[in-house]
């Protein structure tokens, strides 16, 4: 049974502000991350004077799968926790497949959204995806893949991946592989990830109109930083933040300097 609490089938953490809430943050993770990798941030916006909200998204973290595990499975469920966690407009903050599922939520919910914050995370219709999506979307390859991957070499592949990534972290990102109803589910959404889809979104994230900070580490090998350049580029008046020393998860390798961007930056607009 989850520590969290629960809203809508999903785990979720939360930070407060000392005082009356200045503004609402909902900020999304991605694979194989869950609210966990959040904290620190969550800890920052609260001291900048927001309600900061992060769930854990389905079969990720602490919350149960919830079938199919597909994009717009994961874009409903964040709709169905929004509405629960009573969250009215906030500002969205979003990282890897976060991106890709909040993102088309934000488009297809404008009037909740106040501010956007993007990291490690593409939004566009001629996206290609790195070498380990294109397994994981392959029958076979990918179920043998994750049925193999135990949780040391999780662990060590994490390790390589990102070596400022603690243990605990690493321990806590394993929990959307263990088990064979949560491996599936990361399949589904993996195999329901055609970029195709993104084709009616070209150009919404700029009608949106709201404050955009696109924060990204400098040595991303998942979503190389010429992704965030190009976002910044399509969004007008889009800030781009690069975060030295960081890789693909800048909030777990760099966290105090990302949570410490993102905060500042949405004090500065709220």
């Amino acid at each position: 049974m989850s520590a969290l609490p629960t809203l809508a089938g999903l785990a979720y953490r939360e930070a407060l502000p000392a005082k009356a809430a200045r503004g609402e943050a909902l900020l999304v993770h991605g694979f194989p991350s869950s609210s966990y990798m959040w904290r620190p941030a969550l800890e920052a916006l609260a001291r900048a004077g927001f309600r900061a909200v992060a769930p854990d998204l389905a079969g990720f973290g602490d919350s149960p799968p919830r079938r199919p595990g597909t994009w717009e499975s994961h874009i409903e469920a964040l709709e169905e926790f929004r509405q629960e966690a009573d969250v009215e407009r906030a500002a969205l903050v979003v990282h890897d497949w976060g991106g890709l599922i909040g993102l088309r939520w934000a488009c297809d919910h404008p009037g909740a959204v106040s501010a956007l914050v993007i990291s490690s995370s593409g939004f566009f219709a001629d996206g290609k995806w790195h070498g380990l999506a294109r397994g994981l979307r392959t029958e076979g390859q990918g179920e043998q893949l994750l049925q193999s991957l135990t949780g040391e070499g999780f662990a060590e592949v994490m390790r390589q991946t990102s070596p400022g990534m603690d243990e605990a972290a690493r321990d806590e990102y394993y929990k959307c592989l263990a088990d064979g109803e949560r491996q599936a589910s990361v399949l589904e959404l993996y195999r329901s990830g055609d970029f195709a889809k993104l084709e009616p979104y070209q150009g919404r994230l700029a009608e949106l109109e709201v404050p955009t900070l696109v924060v990204w580490g400098e040595s991303d090998d998942f979503a190389p930083l010429a992704g965030a350049q190009r976002l910044a580029g399509e969004i007008p008046g889009a800030e781009l933040a690069v975060i030295e020393g960081g890789g693909h998860f800048i909030y777990d390798e760099r966290a105090d300097a990302a949570a410490a961007r993102v905060a500042a930056f949405l004090a500065d607009r709220a």
